[in-house]
C-alpha cells in the first residue's frame, strides 16, 4: 500500500515526539508541525483507520508496528540525508529542509547508495 507524504510526516513526527517526550497527544503534533487542531484530528483519524496508530481513551497516541516501520524508515532517511548534506558543506538549516523533501521521493536503491557513502560503518 502506498502512503502519502503527509502521512509519512505525521508518523515520523509521532516517532520523534515519542522519543523526546515519552508520550504523544494530538496537541503535541499540532504544535510541532504548526498545524491546526482540526487538521491533526482528521489526519489521526485516517492513520488510526489505516492501522498506523492507536489512540488510548486518554488521548495518547502510539505507533502500531506498521506505523513504526514507516516512521523509522523516514527518520533514518531524514537523519542520513541531513548529515550527508551538512558533511558536503550545505548550511544545516537548508540541509534539514532539503532532506525533509528528499526523504519522501528517493528510491530505496538511491538511498542505499547514499547511505553506503554517508554511513559506511552501517552498511558493511
Amino acid at each position: 500500500m502506498q502512503i502519502r507524504e503527509s502521512a509519512e510526516n505525521y508518523l515520523e513526527t509521532i516517532y520523534i515526539l515519542q522519543r523526546r517526550n515519552g508520550q504523544v497527544r494530538s496537541v503535541d503534533i499540532g504544535n510541532e508541525l504548526s498545524f491546526s487542531k482540526p487538521s491533526v484530528s482528521v489526519a489521526m483519524k485516517h492513520l488510526r483507520e489505516n492501522g498506523y496508530i492507536s489512540m488510548a481513551p486518554n488521548g495518547l497516541i502510539t505507533l502500531t508496528e506498521k506505523g513504526e516501520k514507516i516512521a523509522l524508515a523516514m527518520y533514518e532517511r531524514h537523519t542520513v540525508l541531513s548529515d550527508w548534506l551538512i558533511g558536503l558543506g550545505v548550511d544545516p538549516k537548508t540541509a534539514v529542509q532539503d532532506a525533509c523533501r528528499i526523504e519522501h521521493v528517493i528510491s530505496p536503491e538511491s538511498f542505499a547508495a547514499i547511505k553506503k557513502i554517508a554511513k559506511p560503518e552501517e552498511t558493511a
